[in-house]
């Protein structure tokens, strides 16, 4: 369970989506997902390689959370993952909802 809300923002230029959360009256970086882009020949894919909450914050469920709002986002976009983190990995594992998302041998 998170603590807070938290804000996930898609910085296609760094190939990074950061999670914020407002802390003390500011704005806060708690964390990020790195991705390389893949153009498949069904569309664009996103082969997620890097989850990363810093120390301070773990344990509040925010890993999940950003992964969750990642997921959703790509497929407001229409694109599909690779999942490469073994976070992302565990995720998919435990949420079949999104595996209309994961690129496999067929959908690429």
């Amino acid at each position: 369970m998170t603590d807070g809300a938290i804000t996930v923002e898609h910085l296609a230029e760094r190939e990074r989506f950061r999670a914020t959360i407002e802390d003390d009256g500011g704005t806060v970086e708690i964390g990020f997902i790195d991705y390389t882009r893949d153009a498949g020949h069904s569309g664009a894919h996103l082969a997620l390689t890097h989850t990363v909450v810093y120390d301070r914050f773990g344990g509040r469920g925010y890993a999940a959370e950003l992964v969750r709002q990642v997921l959703e986002s790509v497929r407001a976009d229409g694109n599909k993952v690779i999942p490469v983190c073994s976070y992302v990995v565990s995720y998919l594992e435990k949420h079949p909802e999104y595996s209309d998302l994961v690129v496999t041998s067929t959908s690429a």
